[in-house]
């Protein structure tokens, strides 16, 4: 048997037990596994949803660009779609999401354009605005807009709630789901609430969103709204696609939690998934007291990890934000090691021959050169050799003509991994700003001195 073409390959993904991430969380936990969808996400199911949707009421016609705001899942499923049926596909998106997203878009043939996350929905900079802009003015273009078009949460309800109930056979007591559009737990929690009105559909939002609040009180409150680093979930607006009156609850996590939790999946469950996986299982460790041991807890796992790599799978970003501690020995740690002393510089006005002697009389190799109290460059013994065999004129004149680039400055947070990486022929050492704001030097004997002491 085979497939027509890729679209055909979308749904009837599985559902997978978990053992260890939910120990001591009551009930049967089950993942559902979206990333076997070719587009690896959920949102393969409602785009070519809207997609269809649009060519049979004519707003979407031959040879058509499409146009839409999207952190990435959405434009891939999108994307790949149009490459079936002939479109061309322009995408917004914010500067908060990773680039494995970005450039995975383009490498469908998308064009993307990055906008600011940090503006009011309505401003025209923000994604929404542009691609509303872009609409307008593109000729024979239209677009799906996932977050007010109701296909969105059809698709689930076609698809991805008839799928849960079978493969449970009807056992299902909760449903699990991150909501950022809120086609996914609408569509679903709709279908699966028909068959079974008790069944409990829980969402998890992140703090910076307004979902929480509005379920509980009604009231859209701006002062909940501030950047989150967390990707996929929680909104600034009210979606159409979020059906309050299925949602039963909502459940906030943080950033921290969601991007630990994302790593922890891989690792204690093999399974490669993105951040609304690990804030979904965040919450549902949260809400455990909720759940009895007969209950049967589906958790929509809703992209593939790939997407990530440079963000939750990387423990230097995970570092910088504070959200991964000593595991391993850091630029901090390196300098709690290391004797303190005032690191030696020169002024870009000295001469070249001010360097030599200074290199001579400290038995140091290379000087970091400062100019009004800032460090601009560096200068090395080798970089005054290859001067002076050029030009032996050159003692009399100034560092700043033949320095060259500064050292590397790194974080407090800086592991050693990415510290001796930074550390090779060009640089034998990196720069680091310590608590009190003095400028230390790591070489690459203080790493080795770290690593044996």
């Amino acid at each position: 048997m085979w497939y027509n073409n890729i679209l055909e390959t979308i749904g009837n993904t599985p559902l997978v037990k978990l053992n260890t991430i939910t120990k001591g969380v009551p009930g049967t936990i089950l993942a559902k596994i979206e990333t076997t969808n070719p587009g690896n996400s959920i949102k393969d199911r409602m785009a070519v949803k809207m997609i269809e949707d649009a060519e049979k009421s004519g707003k979407l016609k031959p040879g058509g660009t499409i146009i839409e705001g999207t952190s990435g899942n959405t434009g891939m499923g999108l994307a790949m779609a149009a490459i079936i049926k002939g479109y061309k596909c322009i995408f917004t998106t914010t500067d908060k999401q990773s680039k494995e997203k970005v450039d995975a878009l383009r490498a469908f043939g998308a064009e993307v354009i990055v906008c600011p996350t940090n503006v009011e929905p309505e401003d025209p900079r923000s994604y929404y605005s542009v691609s509303s802009r872009l609409e307008r003015e593109v000729p024979n273009s239209w677009k799906p807009n996932q977050y007010d078009n109701l296909a969105n949460s059809q698709a689930h309800y076609e698809q991805t709630g008839p799928e849960i109930w079978a493969q449970t056979e009807g056992k299902i007591t909760h449903l699990v789901v991150g909501v950022g559009t809120g086609g996914t737990i609408s569509g679903t929690g709709k279908y699966l609430k028909e068959k079974n009105p008790d069944i409990k559909i829980w969402g998890i939002d992140t703090y910076g969103s307004v979902f929480k609040k509005y379920k509980e009180t009604g009231i859209f409150d701006k002062d909940e709204i501030y950047p989150y680093i967390t990707e996929g979930i929680g909104e600034d607006f009210l979606p159409a696609n979020v059906n309050f009156d299925v949602i039963d609850l909502f459940e906030k996590v943080t950033d921290k939690d969601a991007a630990l939790m994302t790593r922890d999946i891989a690792r204690k469950e093999g399974i490669f998934v993105g951040n609304s996986a690990g804030a979904a299982i965040g919450g549902l460790i949260q809400l455990k007291d909720k759940l009895k041991p007969e209950d049967v807890v589906v958790v929509i796992f809703h992209d593939h990890g790939s997407r990530y790599m440079g963000k939750m799978y990387n423990e230097d970003w995970l570092r910088e934000r504070g959200f991964l501690q000593d595991e391993k020995l850091t630029a901090k740690s390196i300098l709690a090691k290391k004797e303190s002393t005032e690191i030696v510089t020169l002024d870009a006005q000295k001469s070249v021959l001010e360097a030599i002697n200074t290199i001579k009389s400290m038995n140091i190799s290379q000087i970091p050169v400062t100019q009004q109290g800032m460090i601009v460059g560096k200068i090395a013994e080798s970089d005054i050799l290859s001067a002076l065999l050029e030009n032996p004129g050159l003692k009399s004149a100034p560092i700043s003509e033949i320095m060259t680039a500064t050292f590397p400055f790194v974080d407090l947070n800086t592991s050693i991994d990415k510290i001796s990486s930074l550390i090779n022929k060009e640089n034998s050492a990196v720069l680091v700003e310590d608590e009190s704001g003095k400028i230390e030097i790591i070489t690459q004997y203080d790493i080795i001195n770290a690593i044996s002491g």
